[in-house]
Parts: C-alpha cells; structure tokens; sequence
C-alpha cells in the first residue's frame, strides 16, 4: 500500500511503512536482483537471530529509503533486512535478512 505520506508498505493487523518512498522499494528490489546476481555467496538469517547481526562496521544504503526494511553495504557484501512483515503480523519469527558476500566493487555499487 501507499501511506498518506508516500510510503511504501504493508497492511494487515496493521499499518507497517517499509519505505519512505515507493522509489526506495523499487530501490531496494532493483539491489535485491544485482546483489543476488553478483554475490558469490547467499546466506539467509530468519527469526530473532536477525536482531543478532552486527551491523556496526556497515553503512545504510540510503537509495532504498529504509524504513522496517532496510539495506546495508559492507566492505565486501550487502545486507537486507526485512521486519516489516513480521512487524505488521507481530511474528518475529519472520524477520528474514539474506548477506551477499564475496562482492566486489561493481557489486556493492552496480
């Protein structure tokens, strides 16, 4: 859905905002796609061990307008989180993240 102030998001048992813009999402679908084609290694966190990354030495990826959802670029891989759905559901156990390891450059940027 369209929130009131352009955000991208869900609606179930409630309103949850993924992105500030529907730009962000497509954003954040368009990384999806080249991360996923270029990392040399795809490994998928679910649950609360999503809340257990370290994300500390990782930058937010300002192009997807992150809000429950988000993206993080690392030295050498990109992060997706998403709580969004697991938010507006109240199951953390949803909470999904995937880690595109083994980028190089192009990979990170595109």
């Amino acid at each position: 859905m369209i929130g009131p102030h352009g955000e991208f998001g869900v609606h179930g048992d409630r309103w949850v905002p993924l992105h500030s813009t529907v730009e962000g999402w497509v954003e954040s679908v368009a990384l999806a796609h080249h991360a996923s084609t270029w990392a040399k290694t795809i490994t998928k966190v679910t649950g609360r061990d999503v809340d257990s990354l370290q994300l500390d030495l990782y930058e937010a990826v300002t192009e997807v307008a992150g809000l429950a959802d988000n993206w993080w670029r690392g030295a050498d891989s990109l992060v997706a989180i998403y709580t969004g759905e697991a938010e507006c559901m109240a199951a953390p156990q949803c909470q999904t993240a995937y880690i595109y390891s083994g980028l190089d450059s192009w990979g990170l940027r595109g």
